[in-house]
């Protein structure tokens, strides 16, 4: 059976079964932003199995596509070394929901691996929980002696999703494939982790309910999740040692070895690079075409981590060429064309794929030559090889840098040296406690410590949603810090700026300046003027022309995020914003710069939706009905299970505890006034809204007045006028640096007979004031070229800076070498150079050009 047979047959016998059959649900969860992605079949029932869902159905089965890669999973470097590791896998599962339960849940899985697959019944045995004794009598009845049933601990036959909630015992249906596969060893048995005794299917028994003191209480309605690996399950039917010798897999490293030239199975080591960039290829197609875009965080960091360790087992394997030719995205075009059949969804996506790994191997080039060179100048320059390299130079090299960890540990183990690993974790948990403080802004740097422990024991009400006007009780006064009862300002978060206004009470009162959320207390932070006391009542009022300005702005990025994945793909996301009364700042993934034509088509989007008068609703709900409604939730933001939906009359719905206009109208007008990448596959959007934006474009309309009268053009023609006017300057600007080289040249040329002959060579020192580095080097490979015997060093003091450019004619670099030459001149003026045999540059010290020129004629004098 080929590994689609298998697949069908698994869907077809349980649909034959009353199983409904759901497709796989996307590798980005929708309904859980904490979670990196998918990693079961089970994920998208979670909260069927919670009981917070219900489904039309109570029986299930599903091919799930699943990524095992970072967080727990974050062992990158067995994938292609071992014959089980993957970080994308295809998992079979059958599921119920209160329906059947342990009786059904073993004869389904016996039957169809002995039936269905025709697995030999004699080599399958079975682990179950110690204390399972319904599960031990359920597979005697299935024809299992009891030394095919092993008794096995909670680490290894319980499961429970989390520390509390639905949990119950497991049992695993093993095969033994013989003494030819695995260890070798006589002694053998089920307790070695070789290959020889292999899991295939994990059935999941939910009958419990742990609580908050770990006491286990029977559910009312217990469930079945089971899962089982199609790659592991084809390797045992088709009798191969290796999932990676599947009909799933080896076509896609078949592939790669013609790519590169190569024979798999000649070379150990070519082979796991060719397994890496297979594996690596199923991946990064899959996250790409479901929406992950490589970036330098959270998923991204993981599928950038994923497609940078493929593309450097590329090269190590001549995949890529000499001069840098990408290869990757042929690989998971590849991919796409080879599991389209069953994944309709990669189809479409093909080009958009390509797109996206294409770009990133541009870039990965780059990072990969400088990080080569650094690596090479701070250490195989530096430390021979065997030693130990420190764990701030690794820090360094990562944070400064920007060279990815793992490949410093691939190149540098392979070159045999050895990375001291904890010290760099020790910075990266410095760094990442210094982020940490830097997050919470000045309420973790500046605000008293006094009330930062009282903001863990008091609790704030915020009414600002509803009212910017409202009375509340004083709890706590620290200085020119207060926490109130309840209050209508808004803290600073969710990218929102806090709202500013007046606190009054009795003897006393507060301009606020900022306010701040830490844990479930709101302190608001200002000037105090008179006496505020604790337990009196006071007036809050927010600045109403500020809240409104900050709630347009907030209200634009929701349109301006929606009108982005419009233009661009559902890919662009939101990455980073910060909304305040004055602008806003909108951060999104995207791989490649945007088109004036794209920016275009995204600000009148956002503009035709203001103009059209949108009613905008805020609503609080499970979060389940919340995903149901298609609502974006932004990854590594923690929900509760009620969350606030933000509802742009059916335009755009976000999950946001932000402040919003009521109807798209207010916010008047959208304009962009910058776009720029600031980082790799992140783009930086920065506008503005209402009367801060027709001011801006008002600016703009009296700038292209005054530049249509000074130029004498009409507005519409300003664009060819200035670009005539640019041409002339720069052609004027070439001529004028041609006629200056020239001049540099012609007085080189007039210092020819000054030359001194040694040791076969004419050499000539001459001085150019104020000439640019760039002028020197012209007239060094002006004067070598046409004159076959000479060397020569120019020199220039410009902005107080010496300069040297050193030259050697062809026919002499076998006997002298620019390079070895300008770093001892550069050394005696105090400087440093170096360079190619045929011309070198370098500096040093205006005040020592003389002992600089004597030490060049004194080096040729003895060589």
């Amino acid at each position: 059976m080929t590994g689609n047979d298998i697949r069908r047959a698994f869907l077809r016998y349980f649909e034959e079964r009353a199983h409904t059959v759901v497709s796989s649900s996307s590798l980005v969860p929708q309904d859980d932003p904490t979670l990196l992605f998918a990693n079961a079949g089970m994920n998208q029932f979670k909260d069927t199995f919670l009981g917070k869902a219900e489904r039309s159905y109570s029986r299930a089965a599903s091919c799930q596509k699943v990524v095992r890669a970072g967080g727990k999973h974050n062992d990158l470097e067995n994938v292609g070394r071992t014959s089980r590791h993957h970080t994308f896998f295809e998992m079979l599962g059958n599921f119920s929901f209160g329906d059947y339960f342990k009786k059904e849940a073993i004869r389904f899985a016996w039957n169809f691996l002995t039936e269905e697959l025709k697995l030999p019944a004699d080599k399958l045995f079975v682990s179950i929980y110690k204390d399972d004794d319904e599960a031990f009598a359920l597979w005697k009845r299935m024809g299992l002696s009891d030394d095919k049933i092993f008794r096995r601990d909670e680490k290894d036959n319980f499961w429970q999703m989390g520390e509390t909630g639905p949990c119950g015992p497991c049992s695993e249906i093993h095969i033994d494939q013989g003494p030819g596969t695995g260890c070798g060893r006589p002694d053998c048995n089920p307790d070695c982790d070789c290959d020889r005794h292999l899991e295939l299917w994990n059935l999941v028994f939910m009958q419990f309910n742990r609580d908050a003191d770990g006491v286990l209480h029977r559910l009312p309605k217990p469930s079945i999740d089971t899962g089982m690996g199609l790659e592991r399950v084809a390797s045992v039917v088709q009798q191969v040692k290796s999932n990676y010798d599947t009909d799933l897999i080896f076509p896609i490293i078949d592939y790669v070895a013609k790519m590169c030239g190569e024979n798999y199975g000649d070379d150990p080591a070519k082979d796991v690079s060719m397994r890496v960039i297979a594996d690596h290829a199923r991946s990064s197609a899959f996250l790409i075409a479901d929406g992950v875009l490589p970036s330098n965080e959270g998923r991204g960091y993981v599928l950038r981590r994923i497609m940078r360790r493929a593309m450097r087992h590329g090269a190590l394997i001549g995949a890529v060429a000499g001069g840098g030719s990408a290869f990757f995205y042929k690989v998971c075009s590849f991919v796409i064309d080879f599991m389209k059949e069953h994944y309709a969804e990669l189809a479409d996506k093909k080009e958009y794929v390509e797109k996206v790994v294409t770009a990133e191997e541009s870039a990965f080039e780059r990072t990969l030559n400088s990080g080569l060179k650094l690596i090479d100048e701070e250490i195989f320059s530096k430390l021979p090889a065997g030693s130990a390299v420190g764990g701030e130079l690794i820090f360094k090299l990562y944070d400064t840098y920007g060279f990815p960890v793992d490949l410093q540990k691939d190149i540098l183990e392979d070159a045999g040296y050895v990375l001291d690993m904890p010290g760099f974790e020790k910075q990266m948990s410095r760094q990442q406690e210094m982020a940490r403080k830097s997050s919470l802004g000045l309420s973790a740097s500046t605000l008293s410590d006094e009330v930062i422990k009282l903001s863990y024991r008091l609790k704030t009400e915020f009414v600002g949603y509803e009212n910017l006007k409202s009375e509340t009780v004083v709890r706590a006064v620290i200085g020119n810090e207060i926490i109130l009862d309840s209050t209508p300002f808004y803290p600073e978060g969710g990218g929102q700026a806090s709202d500013t206004g007046e606190i009054k009470a009795a003897g006393g009162s507060m301009v606020v300046e900022k306010v701040y959320r830490i844990e479930n207390a709101i302190v608001h932070r200002g000037v105090v003027t008179g006496l505020i006391k604790e337990g009196e009542r006071a007036v809050c009022e927010v600045d109403r022309e500020k809240r409104l300005a900050a709630s347009k702005n907030h209200t634009a990025t929701h349109l301006l995020h929606k009108a982005l994945r419009m233009v661009l793909g559902e890919h662009a996301r939101q990455a980073g914003s910060y909304v305040s009364a004055e602008s806003l700042r909108f951060d999104f993934t995207h791989f490649s710069g945007i088109t004036a034509e794209e920016l275009k088509k995204s600000v009148d989007i956002v503009n035709n939706a203001v103009f059209s008068a949108l009613p905008v609703k805020t609503c609080r709900m499970s979060r389940t009905a919340a995903a149901d409604l298609g609502a974006v939730a932004l990854f590594g933001e923690k929900y509760g299970e009620e969350v606030r939906v933000v509802d742009v009359d059916g335009f755009s719905q976000e999950l946001c505890g932000g402040t919003h206009v009521d109807n798209t109208n207010k916010i008047g007008l959208f304009v962009i006034t910058s776009e720029s990448g600031i980082a790799s596959g992140v783009r930086r959007i920065e506008a503005l809204t209402g009367r801060a934006a027709f001011s801006y474009l008002s600016e703009r309309l009296e700038i292209t007045n005054a530049l249509s009268q000074h130029l004498k053009t009409p507005a519409e023609k300003l664009f060819t006028k200035i670009g005539d006017v640019l041409e002339r300057e720069k052609a004027l600007e070439k001529k004028l640096r041609d006629n200056q080289r020239a001049i540099y040249t012609n007085a080189v040329h007039g210092e020819l007979g000054d030359a001194r002959l040694i040791n076969g060579a004419r050499v000539l020192s001459v001085k150019l004031p104020n000439a640019a580095l760039d002028d020197l080097r012209a007239a060094c490979e002006y004067i070598t070229a046409k004159k076959a015997d000479m060397i020569v060093l120019l020199s220039s003091v410009a902005d107080g800076k010496l300069l040297f450019v050193c030259g050697v004619s062809k026919p002499l670099v076998n006997r002298f070498k620019a390079g070895d030459i300008i770093k001892e001149v550069a050394r005696a003026a105090g400087g440093s150079g170096g360079g190619r045999p045929e011309m070198a540059q370098g500096g040093g010290q205006a005040e020592k050009l003389n002992d600089a020129v004597d030490k060049f004629y004194a080096i040729l004098q003895t060589r």
